[in-house]
């Protein structure tokens, strides 16, 4: 795993948490955040955005790497989020499926999900490990059915 430095690392989950405020989600009620840090170290942010018929639905992780990948950047070394009920982060929270997917259409797999239940507590994982045996943009799989 590319290591990143504590001060990152913490400037990421403050970003993420601050996120919280901006989250829209009249129906689930659960805010979510993120913080995206670009490999030329530049950091989008997202909350989650609900619509009342859920597909158009967009999480906080997307609604970050859409920002980035909309100004051009498609390079990036690590994300945190955090989430939980109406703004109170009370567990670890990790991406969904479709979340997981898009960071494999622009993340290689040392890419780092800073998973914060606080400020101080998180738990570090790469891309790799929260979405194994993946498909990936070059038509190759996950490491793990490589034989």
């Amino acid at each position: 795993m590319e290591s990143l430095d504590k001060e990152t690392i913490e400037t990421l989950i403050e970003k993420a948490f601050t996120m919280l405020n901006y989250s829209y989600v009249p129906y689930s009620h659960y805010t979510v955040g993120a913080a995206l840090l670009s490999a030329d170290g530049k950091i989008y942010t997202g909350c989650n955005i609900e619509n009342v018929a859920f597909t158009p639905t967009n999480c906080a992780e997307r609604t970050a790497f859409f920002k980035a990948v909309s100004e051009g950047v498609k390079d990036f070394k690590a994300i945190a989020v955090c989430g939980g009920p109406q703004k109170i982060v009370k567990d670890f929270c990790s991406p969904c499926g479709v979340c997981r997917q898009v960071m494999r259409e622009f993340c290689k797999d040392d890419f780092i999900l800073i998973m914060a239940k606080s400020k101080t507590e998180y738990k570090l994982m790469t891309l790799a490990e929260i979405l194994p045996q993946s498909f990936k943009p070059d038509g190759e799989v996950g490491a793990e059915q490589k034989n």
